[in-house]
């Protein structure tokens, strides 16, 4: 078929121009479609191979420890003779030092969030967003000085303690960290509630508060339990912080005020002094698959909660 060009009298050479043109475009979009294509299954191949390196190396340990011994023995003593590889201290560790965390972050992220959403003006927003994600970049070391430096003095004193590296400070610290994380996740699931939704709401008489608390929340409450999610995976995950301020005791731990190792900290802090291919290299691996599984399961209810956020507020993606 002839093409446009031919039909306005321009000539084959035109119409081979505008077919090699077109020809072009066509190569070039499918070229990055190939691209980003490649770019996008990277992420499930680098998964594929941290899964594959954590089982390759963590499977070992349970030919010489029982699985269920491993996960709930009570005593981590791996250099000992004969050694023992109980991790139940260290994942009751994490468990209070992350539950202690949410104690903190929760109260704060949620409310700052709602505040940002709902009462500050134009101004106040423009300086205290910026501030929030300033300090979700600053580095967890800085946060780990801070806690040496400032709150474990303070816990000492005031609780009369022979030290304040416990599980109180590392959750006060994991806290904080957590807060921006919670308050931009919170913040957005409140601003995709439909503006509808506020002037319905006071056009049958509720007031700012009522509009608030029987409204706006209860819309936004798969996208806020999201980032409450969000911000418990990033507590249990955090390595230097829990490493500096939570004492490092492989102990079970009975209150806040005593020390602790998370299982982020024994891995941070043991994996330097264990001979490769050994029982406590191999058991380390297997603390961090174990991790591993407990952060993925907690980013897939994030993201089934998030995806039925979506889906009742009418939003396509």
């Amino acid at each position: 078929m002839a093409c446009l060009s031919w039909k306005r009298g321009r000539g084959p050479s035109s119409c081979r121009a505008q077919f090699l043109g077109e020809h072009m475009a066509r190569v070039k979009e499918k070229l990055y479609e190939w691209i980003f294509a490649a770019l996008a299954f990277s992420s499930l191949v680098f998964l594929i191979g941290i899964v594959w390196v954590l089982c390759k190396e963590s499977l070992p340990i349970f030919s010489r420890v029982p699985l269920g011994s491993f996960l709930f023995g009570k005593f981590w003593y791996p250099t000992y003779c004969p050694p023992e590889f109980g991790i139940l201290p260290l994942i009751l560790s994490s468990v209070w030092v992350t539950l202690g965390a949410m104690v903190v972050c929760v109260p704060l992220g949620v409310g700052s969030a709602l505040y940002l959403n709902e009462v500050a003006n134009f101004r106040q927003r423009q300086i205290l967003k910026p501030m929030i994600e300033i300090l979700a970049s600053i580095p967890s070391v800085v946060y780990g000085f801070f806690g040496v430096v400032l709150v474990t003095p303070f816990l000492q004193k005031v609780f009369s303690l022979p030290t304040g590296m416990t599980a109180l400070n590392a959750s006060f610290i994991l806290g904080l960290m957590a807060t921006p994380t919670v308050c931009s996740l919170a913040e957005d699931a409140l601003s995709y509630v439909p503006r509808s939704f506020r002037e319905a709401s006071f056009a049958v008489g509720a007031d700012r508060w009522q509009t608030l608390i029987k409204v706006v929340i209860p819309a936004a409450g798969s996208g806020i339990s999201t980032a409450i999610i969000l911000g418990m995976s990033r507590a249990i995950g955090e390595t230097m912080t829990v490493l500096m301020v939570a004492g490092g005791a492989a102990v079970i731990p009975k209150t806040l005020l005593e020390p602790v190792r998370p299982m982020t900290a024994a891995i941070a802090a043991e994996m330097g002094e264990a001979p490769m291919g050994g029982d406590h290299y191999h058991a380390l691996f297997a603390i961090a698959f174990i991790l591993f599984i407990i952060t993925f399961v907690f980013n897939i209810v994030a993201e089934i909660i998030s995806r039925r956020f979506r889906i009742k507020l009418g939003i396509s993606r």
